[in-house]
């Protein structure tokens, strides 16, 4: 039984190829590709979507949406931060972060209406 998902022969739109291979060129892929995986665990990715819903949240209001210890809420937000994808600032005793960038909030809108259309979830 034959693969129905691949070509059959082998050619290939020369201009095509070298535009998208110029374009790949000009972009660091390994930085890209080090976002989506620090967003790739889903309590980070939870953390980063309660950011993009309130414009900032201190340390213990994320522990608390998340369900977890401000120290494990610290570390997940010391990661997307080290990332440069969250931000913070001190008021006192208290630390409060917010998303880095309007694409940032919305890429992560995006990925969460894309799922809700893929499972059908409103």
């Amino acid at each position: 039984m034959k693969n129905q998902d691949t070509c059959e022969i082998f050619c290939y739109d020369e201009d095509k190829v070298n535009r998208v291979r110029e374009k790949i060129n000009k972009n660091d892929f390994q930085d890209m590709a080090q976002i989506f995986k620090v967003l790739a665990d889903h309590t980070r990715l939870k953390v980063a979507y309660a950011l993009c819903d309130e414009d900032e949240l201190c340390v213990c209001d994320v522990a608390n949406i998340i369900g977890s210890t401000m120290a494990t809420a610290s570390h997940h937000l010391r990661l997307l931060r080290n990332m440069g994808i969250a931000k913070y600032r001190k008021e006192g005793k208290l630390v409060f972060y917010s998303l880095e960038d309007v694409q940032l909030k919305q890429m992560i809108r995006l990925a969460i209406e894309h799922q809700k259309e893929v499972v059908g979830v409103e």
